[in-house]
């Protein structure tokens, strides 16, 4: 198992509110921001956690806005 990277747009003002969502769940996912301007981040699923992770963002955007790109 390998570690499945996906990248989002989300809104700018919440990335930092991304970080510390998936900082509180210990090893599912790291985000990383790869332009801030734009509201591009990365994110980096431990192996075996996809559909963890994946249901976190798709709950996330009932509140934030968040397309995977």
């Amino acid at each position: 198992m390998q570690t499945v990277h996906k990248m989002y747009r989300v809104e700018k003002s919440k990335i930092g509110f991304l970080k510390f969502i998936f900082e509180a769940y210990d090893n599912l996912a790291v985000i990383t921001t790869l332009d801030a301007k734009d509201g591009l981040v990365r994110l980096a699923i431990a192996p075996g956690c996809s559909p963890e992770a994946v249901a976190v963002m798709e709950d996330l955007k009932k509140d934030i806005m968040i397309n995977e790109v």
